[in-house]
């Protein structure tokens, strides 16, 4: 498994931005699909956007699909999920995850096998 470790959370007010990344520890990094999820208290993880290995092929949860933009960059070892026109419901914990030999953009958090720990985002009204 590879180790994930996500950055970049914290307080912003409505209509801000933020932008997560993520650091994976491995030498082959391309190989890799890459997937950021949410989690909020009480309800269930959900899917946020997906990019495959290449960077090629993105996916997009319907929340934040026009405002959310998932990149990577494979010579830094790195993904970022940048989060514009934030709302309150943005809020949760966002998780980074990882999938070996990923030629899609998974967006079923089953098709992932690493994960980080996570980083809280609070979006204040």
């Amino acid at each position: 498994q590879v180790q994930l470790v996500e950055s970049g959370g914290g307080l912003v007010q409505a209509g801000g931005s933020l932008r997560l990344q993520c650091a994976a520890s491995t030498r082959t990094f391309n190989n890799y699909a890459m997937g950021w999820f949410r989690q909020a208290p009480g309800k269930e993880r959900e899917f946020v956007a997906g990019i495959d290995w290449r960077g090629g092929k993105t996916a997009y949860g319907d929340s934040v699909k026009g405002r959310f933009t998932i990149s990577r960059d494979n010579g830094q070892n790195m993904v970022f999920l940048q989060m514009n026109s934030l709302k309150s419901e943005d809020t949760a914990v966002y998780y980074c995850a990882a999938r070996l030999y990923g030629i899609q953009a998974y967006t079923d958090a089953a098709d992932y096998n690493s994960w980080g720990q996570g980083t809280q985002v609070t979006v204040s009204s």
